[in-house]
């Protein structure tokens, strides 16, 4: 296969890489730049764990070739945390213990923050609707829900 150049920001930092033709974004993230937190769960676009922002958009990155990212901004959890402090949404995830075995967290985590990005004060209807492509085999969804609510009322407390 031929190595292609891309060119992209990651988690805020501008990135140039040679990548297989044909390679996913979850492959290239993963093994090429270092960033394990999008999880390779099904690798066929049904469970979630690989959700990354592209853009301001979800895309699952098992399904995203690397190559088509050429100039877009991509965010994943790992990049989150801001100076050592967790985002909103992963402090309310540990304080809630909303995650168990954690797989599915860092896809949850990115659904999520889309929505709060989105829909700043949403409510429980539209984060069930937000984490709905997002599967969690361990904690039955409701702490991942509650967490989101928290870290929502969290942001708009600050904010107001």
């Amino acid at each position: 296969m031929a190595r292609v150049p891309v060119q992209f920001t990651l988690n805020g930092q501008d990135r140039a890489e040679f990548v297989e033709s044909g390679v996913t974004l979850l492959h290239a993230l993963r093994h090429t730049m270092g960033d394990t937190s999008p999880k390779a769960g099904c690798q066929q676009g049904t469970c979630g764990a690989c959700t990354v922002i592209v853009d301001g958009e979800l895309r699952l990155s098992c399904l995203t070739l690397a190559e088509t990212c050429e100039g877009a901004s991509i965010e994943t959890a790992a990049g989150l945390a801001n100076e050592g402090l967790l985002h909103p949404l992963q402090r309310a995830i540990v304080d809630g213990f909303a995650a168990q075995c954690g797989f599915c967290t860092p896809g949850m985590i990115m659904a999520a923050k889309t929505l709060l990005d989105h829909t700043p004060n949403p409510t429980r209807d539209d984060v069930v609707e937000a984490i709905s492509g997002n599967i969690c085999r361990c904690t039955g969804y409701e702490p991942i829900i509650q967490a989101v609510l928290t870290a929502a009322q969290s942001n708009s407390q600050k904010a107001g």
